[in-house]
């Protein structure tokens, strides 16, 4: 009687083992029909989170990596292409992510980059953006990393100094928060100038992270924020011209030779930026720094992707 009732439970337990197998299995497959060529809504996945988080049987790391992915390459396959007017799979993608596995900050730092900025930058979604990381902050609250990106997204997405003062100070209770947000905290709440301030994020980007196209990224942007910085007194030195001569300098050597500049300027590459004679400033070669605002020749496009964060 004994070995029988062990055997049946064993029987049981396997039948129930393998059925929770089969499961899982069945569920990956689902998943893993996401493709970038195919249409989410046909394949489409189950769009609860609790649901999803039942149903992975203890591999919600396995599954959040799934998730994570198909909403990188939803959102990529849309930015890349422009082929679609719409974004409206990537919030519920990404809510499932971090509810299968909260601890994966990355999920909340790209993906309010993906959700806030304006079609065909990203979802414009600036609300679910903030919503994100605010979910980031609740279920990481000692980490510092994500204050900084609540702020700097309402700073950068938003133009809220108030809100993004008070992200950054919030992250500076946070045991080890980077000193930096002290100061950005400060910098914020005086409403210091764009240019300053702009380069004060993006050197804070570069300084706090390891990760290579972060860093490419805080790059890019500090060339280009340079670039409108020496354009901006560029255009400063020929508006002196004119209003001391009652013309337009015909080149930079006209600058140089009344006292006004010292010497032919260079952009971050080395190069002499162009004056033309209506008195425009112009890159030479404005392909090399994708996130200009100053110094495009009319009616320029970018080569390549939309400029993004």
């Amino acid at each position: 009687m004994t070995m029988s009732g062990s055997r049946k439970v064993t029987v049981t337990a396997s039948m129930v083992l393998l059925f929770c197998l089969a499961g899982s299995v069945l569920l990956l497959r689902r998943l893993d029909q996401v493709r970038t060529s195919a249409t989410l809504e046909e394949v489409l996945y189950l769009n609860s989170p609790k649901l999803v988080k039942r149903l992975s049987l203890g591999y919600d790391g396995l599954l959040a990596d799934i998730y994570w992915t198909r909403a990188v390459q939803y959102f990529g396959n849309r930015h890349v292409t422009r082929s679609a007017a719409d974004y409206n799979l990537l919030a519920p993608l990404l809510e499932i992510t971090t509810a299968l596995d909260p601890k994966l900050t990355v999920a909340y730092e790209f993906g309010a980059n993906f959700l806030g900025p304006k079609p065909p930058e990203g979802a414009g979604q600036p609300d679910k953006a903030i919503a994100l990381l605010e979910g980031g902050i609740r279920n990481n609250p000692d980490d510092w990393k994500l204050y900084y990106d609540l702020g700097f997204f309402y700073y950068m997405n938003l133009k809220d100094y108030a809100r993004a003062a008070e992200a950054f100070d919030r992250g500076t209770k946070v045991p080890k928060a980077h000193p930096f947000l002290r100061v950005l905290a400060a910098r914020m709440a005086q409403h210091a100038g764009e240019i300053q301030t702009a380069r004060m994020l993006w050197q804070a980007t570069y300084a706090t992270t390891k990760d290579d196209l972060i860093r490419q990224n805080a790059t890019a942007h500090l060339r280009a924020l340079q670039v409108d910085e020496n354009i901006t007194e560029l255009e400063k030195m020929v508006a002196q011209y004119r209003q001391q001569t009652g013309v337009l300098p015909s080149n930079f050597s006209v600058l140089i030779g009344a006292g006004i500049l010292r010497g032919v300027p260079l952009d971050p590459d080395g190069k002499p930026y162009k004056l033309l004679a209506d008195g425009r400033i112009e890159l030479r070669n404005p392909d090399d720094f994708p996130f200009v605002e100053k110094g495009l020749p009319p009616g320029y496009q970018a080569a390549g992707p939309a400029k993004s964060r």
